[in-house]
């Protein structure tokens, strides 16, 4: 029996004797993987250049999202006893497979053309609140309040792949960075984490740095050198990946963040609180030049980009569609009978998906 397999077998029957995750020994951040980083970030960058302000020629235009209407309400993909969808992904070549993760500790894969459910992968003791879809694998990562991550092969025999013991606190994000090969995790812990998927080998994990501040979510930017966190306390921190520094802080909501999201054009980050707002931060400026306002008690979960960088999705009280640059809305979708907790945008916008704590699965479109 190999190392790896041992160590697999150890770590289940631990979880089986409800013994605590103790986190993995770091392995540290190599030049090689430095060098990996640095390539892959040189290489999207020149792609962005090069795209300039251009979109793609089969990008959804703004009047023909106003005019999306509820194709698809998928109510059984979940536990009905334990009710509510917690978390959305959506594979990005293949926009027909779908991810959701629930409060009945399963992630489901859906394919949403077929209208039929691929995978449901159990295995977290507690809900899941963060999922992601590979974006040129079928591998899926989950994160959850029992201080785990797991790598799950959707087609496999015996899906779960990794499980990554990074923290002692409850994931509260994940982010994939660009490469493919590795997660940002942060946690309740204080901490965040940098591991590789394939290996399930934790590489550095760091301190926000401040007392009882925990982190509540995180995100790489699309070039993957530096990334975001959001605090308990009201603050989004950008952080420098070779440095494990923090370069940045952005302060001006109030509440704990509940989300942030990175657009493709790489100088656009949309935040949101507990303060009924999303706030638009240029990452060229550092500092905050659009807010936009709710109504009060709204409540915000989840915030996305659209691939092109031309609109930005909300989710929460209901589900919006902003139009960037001028930063109008453009469409509100009312349909959700509890809370919207993720929003994610097709491939070129041809058509948007909304979770929610009713226990549905949406999706809109022409």
């Amino acid at each position: 029996m190999n190392d790896y397999s041992l160590f697999y077998l150890q770590a289940i029957a631990m979880e089986a004797a409800g013994v605590p995750n103790q986190p993995t020994e770091e392995a540290g951040i190599t030049d090689e993987i430095i060098k990996k980083l640095q390539e892959k970030a040189t290489v999207l960058t020149q792609e962005r250049k090069k795209r300039g302000r251009t979109v793609p020629e089969d990008l959804m235009d703004q009047e023909s999202l106003k005019g999306f209407k509820t194709l698809a309400s998928h109510p059984g993909l979940h536990s009905a006893s334990v009710p509510g969808i917690l978390s959305l992904d959506i594979h990005s070549e293949d926009t027909s497979k779908i991810l959701t993760g629930g409060n009945d500790k399963n992630a489901t894969v859906f394919n949403k053309d077929t209208e039929q459910i691929i995978a449901v992968l159990k295995g977290h003791t507690k809900k899941v609140t963060r999922v992601i879809y590979h974006p040129n694998e079928d591998v899926v990562i989950t994160g959850s309040p029992d201080t785990t991550i797991r790598v799950w092969n959707v087609g496999g025999s015996n899906p779960l792949s990794q499980i990554i013991r990074a923290h002692e606190g409850s994931v509260t994000g994940v982010s994939l960075h660009p490469t493919g090969d590795y997660v940002l995790s942060t946690s309740a812990d204080q901490n965040w984490a940098f591991s590789d998927i394939r290996t399930g080998k934790l590489l550095t994990k760091v301190s926000s740095q401040t007392s009882n501040n925990t982190l509540t979510t995180g995100q790489f930017h699309p070039d993957g050198l530096i990334f975001g966190t959001g605090t308990s306390d009201s603050n989004v921190v950008i952080w420098d990946l070779k440095e494990q520094s923090n370069v940045a802080t952005f302060s001006g909501h109030s509440g704990p963040i509940t989300a942030i999201s990175f657009s493709e054009n790489g100088y656009y980050l949309a935040t949101s609180a507990d303060d009924c707002c999303v706030k638009l931060w240029d990452l060229r400026k550092l500092k905050n030049f659009k807010t936009l306002v709710m109504d009060d008690g709204y409540e915000i979960k989840d915030l996305c980009f659209d691939q092109s960088g031309t609109y930005l999705g909300v989710a929460g009280t209901d589900v919006r569609v902003y139009m960037c640059k001028q930063w109008q809305e453009l469409k509100v979708f009312n349909d959700h009978t509890a809370l919207a907790t993720g929003i994610r945008f097709g491939k070129h916008s041809q058509f948007i998906a909304s979770t929610s704590m009713d226990r549905t699965l949406k999706l809109y479109g022409l």
